[in-house]
């Protein structure tokens, strides 16, 4: 079964803005992506901040089509009333993590969430994960 892995605004932002030393492990992830090994998720709020962040490494037009790239390349996950809701009550101190920790849940069978900001899913009953420590442990186990 091809993992599902949620992953966290940071680590896209690293790919398509090529920000050092975290750009490498992030495309990793997402060549292991594009090949069918894993199976990336992202949360539907993510897009507004990754589109505000890409757009002052990259300008509006390439912003636009770095939007239109990811939603082809991965599956954007919706956040409702329910997991707004939850996120408020998940005792996480970071708002923005407990929303997307809350999307997370709503997906079936997902292994883990990536992410560079692992203490702020301390509460997390999904594992959470850095890019660079999940390839490490993908290789190990091969």
């Amino acid at each position: 079964m091809t993992p599902k892995l949620f992953i966290d605004s940071d680590v896209v932002i690293d790919f398509f803005t090529d920000r050092e030393p975290f750009a490498n492990s992030a495309s990793e992830l997402f060549e292991l992506n594009e090949r069918g090994k894993i199976k990336l998720y992202l949360s539907a709020v993510s897009i507004n901040n990754i589109y505000y962040i890409v757009r002052k490494y990259l300008g509006h037009k390439k912003a636009l089509e770095v939007i239109e790239e990811l939603i082809n390349m991965m599956e954007i996950v919706g956040t409702t009333k329910k997991e707004i809701l939850q996120a408020i009550n998940n005792n996480f101190k970071d708002f923005e993590d407990s929303v997307q920790y809350s999307s997370a849940l709503t997906i079936s069978g997902i292994e883990a969430i990536i992410t560079r900001n692992v203490k702020d899913y301390k509460h997390s009953q999904i594992a959470v994960i850095t890019p660079l420590d999940y390839l490490k442990m993908r290789n190990k186990s091969k």
